[in-house]
């Protein structure tokens, strides 16, 4: 960090003229290193006239000056040496705060799908219930705490009164994305589902081009998709080929991933909410408790209104739906007379939830601090981390799996394309792609 010295200590000639001190005499000392003039330190006497003292004052201004600006260029130089100017970017204190923020998204994210699948055990029968119980769960939590944040200061009303309407673009993205994402997925393969589900980051290249202006470089964009065909050699790397079914119609691979497009959209709104909150807001920073609680809130709205059309895709008559809940309510609780097979309730779902929202909070903090892309880079990460873990016996469930090398194969080419995305540019190019 550079200290520039000022000369804020020293008279003004302005505040010198006309003024009529006591007589000067000069005394000189020896000449200072490096100073064109000697320092002079004035007393006073008792001989010399106005003109005199006028000269004195001028003669010690110049070498107090002269001293100021030696000061001045000491301090340029010692700058240039303290400011890491020169530092490669690569070690700025934000780019360390995103290596931190996305190995806690990383961390979470593993944590989330680990403790889903888990969760699952007793939920079994009834994920629908689960999904939705999140979903609209998570409004009141949400709006629970954005209510005590604003009720302690955290949260103004500037932020409250920001435009609703990509909040509202950002609901009806997220909720069609799940209308699409279940209608697909109800009749495709289940190995075809996370192939064609990374077609969510070329979504995210394309949108944050075309909404935000970002520039991505050569090695950024083959970096994203060498993710991308990692997560899916990883993923598909324990199917059986018999099961790509070569007989579904292209209409259904086609609705996923338009699904994907969807939900690509919607984070991409996001980004662009706390863009556009930093001009809005000037100097204060978005709560991202704010675009949490107002982004679930409008997808539950977007949600209740497709949930006939859900119900049914999930093989639930939508007259049978309440009955459906109210057994999934008492498989989750453990409580009741049919709770045959929910051993782990209420404890594995609640865990679930609890890790499911605080990494909800961390993606969302990673694309407020850096981007939507980066974001899912992390959590794509996260896929075959979870897949390992998941194939080691875990509590409820005992029985390991073996993983092919073609996962190991997966793995290594995920990690190849998380390090071409993210090696070191040139300060000029880094503002250019900003």
């Amino acid at each position: 960090m550079g200290f520039s010295c000022t000369a804020s200590f020293l008279p003004s000639p302005a505040y010198l003229h006309g003024l009529h001190l006591p007589p000067l005499t000069p005394i000189q000392l020896p000449q200072s290193r490096g100073l064109s003039s000697p320092l002079r330190l004035a007393t006073t006497s008792s001989t010399s006239g106005d003109a005199a003292a006028a000269a004195g004052i001028g003669t010690r201004l110049s070498g107090v000056i002269g001293i100021g600006e030696e000061f001045k260029m000491r301090a340029r130089k010692f700058r240039v040496r303290a400011s890491g100017e020169e530092i490669s970017p690569l070690f700025s204190a934000g780019t360390k705060l995103i290596a931190v923020s996305s190995a806690v998204t990383v961390t979470l994210a593993v944590a989330n799908r680990v403790l889903y699948k888990l969760a699952l055990v007793p939920m079994k029968q009834y994920p629908f219930f689960l999904a939705q119980f999140t979903t609209f769960g998570y409004v009141v939590i949400y709006f629970s705490i954005l209510y005590i944040r604003y009720r302690i200061g955290i949260v103004s009303d500037e932020m409250l009164a920001l435009p609703k309407s990509r909040f509202v673009a950002v609901g009806m993205l997220e909720a069609l994305g799940v209308v699409t994402g279940m209608s697909a997925g109800a009749m495709l393969p289940g190995p075809a589902i996370p192939i064609l589900s990374q077609t969510f980051l070329v979504w995210q290249l394309a949108f944050s081009t075309v909404l935000l202006g970002r520039k991505y470089s050569l090695n950024q964009i083959i970096g994203c998709l060498l993710v991308a065909a990692g997560v899916v050699i990883a993923v598909t790397s324990g199917s059986k080929s018999g099961q790509m079914a070569l007989d579904v119609d292209f209409i259904w691979p086609a609705v996923m991933i338009v699904s994907s497009a969807f939900q690509a959209g919607a984070s991409i709104i996001k980004e662009s909410v706390f863009i556009d909150a930093a001009s809005r807001l000037k100097k204060k920073s978005l709560d991202i408790f704010v675009v949490n609680s107002f982004g679930s809130g409008f997808q539950a709205l977007f949600v209740l209104l497709f949930l006939p059309l859900l119900s049914n895709l999930k093989g639930i008559p939508f007259a049978q739906l309440p009955l459906y809940l109210k057994n999934g309510a008492g498989c989750f609780l453990n409580i009741g007379d049919n709770t045959t097979g929910c051993d782990g309730a209420p404890w594995l779902p609640l865990l679930y939830i609890a890790t499911n929202i605080i990494f909800n909070i961390s993606a969302l903090n990673l694309v407020k601090i850096s981007s939507a892309v980066v974001a899912s880079l992390a959590i794509m990460l996260s896929v075959p981390l979870s897949i390992y873990i998941l194939s080691l016996p875990l509590p409820y469930l005992p029985e390991g799996t073996s993983l092919s090398p073609f996962f190991v194969v997966g793995s290594a080419i995920l990690v190849l394309g998380l390090a071409l995305y993210n090696l070191p540019r040139s300060p000029r190019q880094t503002s250019k792609n900003s």
